[in-house]
C-alpha cells in the first residue's frame, strides 16, 4: 500500500537521503520517495499499514523532522 505524507524539516538533498535511509530501515517499509518540490512530500510504500505515530517513532532517530498524513 502507498500513502502520501508531509515531512517537515526537509530542506536539502542531504535531508532527503537521511530521512529515506531511516524510514526504509523499518521492516514494514518497502520504499520511501521524498521530494524537494513540493518540499517534504513523501510517498511511502508499506507492507502493512503503519500509523503516523509509528512513522514518527522511526523519524525520531533523527532530530528535527515531523511527519503528517496528506489526503
Amino acid at each position: 500500500m502507498k500513502r502520501k505524507y508531509q515531512i517537515d524539516g526537509i530542506s536539502c538533498g542531504g535531508c532527503i537521503t537521511k530521512v529515506k535511509k531511516v524510514l526504509e530501515s523499518h521492516e514494514d517499509i518497502e520504499e520511501a520517495k521524498i521530494f524537494l518540490s513540493p518540499k517534504g512530500v513523501a510517498k511511502i510504500s508499506m507492507k502493512s499499514n503503519l500509523s503516523v505515530d509509528d512513522l514518527q517513532k522511526q523519524l525520531n532517530r533523527l532530530e528535527g523532522y515531523t511527519i503528517s498524513e496528506l489526503n
